[in-house]
């Protein structure tokens, strides 16, 4: 979970972006068309190798972390920010908690709010599980295991596919609400 000293430092960070030139206050239709697309392309080719007989878990790691990175940023773009090229996964990582984190918890207390009355804490939760998964293929694209069995590796190829659906399908309904 992503607690308020994580969320104070991801604030403080995202100051220092701004001021470093890091991420910058930008809109550009080009690039967020392109990282949708990359972001689409991602996840279907991570889905299309997934029962491959090649076994390309790592790839499928890195496939579904990329789709992830691509969407954030295609909405980091909606928001009017674009990220620079230094330290950018980290960027958009920061970023994504102190611009989207709460935007994706208004959208889904108002999809459940007529189902549920905890809805705040359901998409408080939920919110935070899908700005933890991107750090999490983050990390894990970054340290993947050469050395593991091929199971693990297929159990955290799998993982990493599922996670990067739900990021996906929650940052579209997001895009969409932001238009």
């Amino acid at each position: 979970m992503i607690d308020a000293k994580r969320k104070k430092e991801a604030q403080q960070s995202f100051s220092q972006y701004l001021e470093q030139g890091l991420i910058k206050k930008e809109k550009n239709e080009t690039a967020k068309s392109m990282y949708l697309k990359n972001a689409d392309l991602s996840l279907r080719l991570a889905e299309q190798n997934i029962n491959s007989q090649l076994k390309p878990y790592l790839w499928i790691v890195v496939m579904s972390y990329y789709s992830m990175f691509y969407m954030a940023n295609a909405v980091l773009l909606e928001l009017g920010y674009k990220t620079g090229t230094q330290i950018v996964h980290k960027v958009t990582y920061d970023a994504l908690i102190v611009l989207v984190m709460d935007k994706i918890k208004k959208d889904m207390i108002e999809e459940y709010e007529n189902a549920k009355n905890d809805a705040l804490e359901i998409a408080s939760i939920k919110s935070e599980e899908l700005i933890t998964f991107y750090e999490q293929e983050m990390n894990k694209r970054s340290s993947f295991q050469y050395d593991m069995t091929e199971n693990i590796q297929e159990q955290k190829a799998k993982t990493s596919l599922k996670r990067a659906s739900m990021f996906m399908l929650e940052m579209r309904k997001l895009l969409l609400n932001l238009k």
